[in-house]
């Protein structure tokens, strides 16, 4: 019985590992978008200080790894949860 009382309701436990995942998550992510920055900035200085032509080459990287950045950014800040008006209209669907 005394067991019972010092462990956690297992939607309390469920609803906490949720939590973690999604800070870990957000920790990821800004991680990924500081080494994104510093990299890519280090890229711009180079091209800059190399006076390598009229063509600004450190698009690509900017552009293409941004992108992945953007797709991180998306999976973490979106809301994961489905509305009850979602759930209802794919169970309809899959009933056609």
């Amino acid at each position: 019985m005394i067991t019972e009382e010092l462990s956690p309701p297992v939607a309390e436990t469920s609803l906490r590992d949720r939590a973690v995942r999604r800070l870990k998550k957000r920790r990821d992510f800004h991680a990924h978008l500081l080494v994104y920055f510093l990299v890519n900035t280090s890229l711009v200085l180079i091209w800059a200080l190399t006076n390598s032509g009229e063509f600004f080459w450190p698009v690509f990287p900017i552009v293409f790894w941004g992108i992945g950045v953007v797709m991180n950014a998306w999976d973490v800040y979106r809301n994961e949860d489905f509305t009850d008006a979602e759930i209802d209209r794919e169970v309809t669907r899959l009933h056609r």
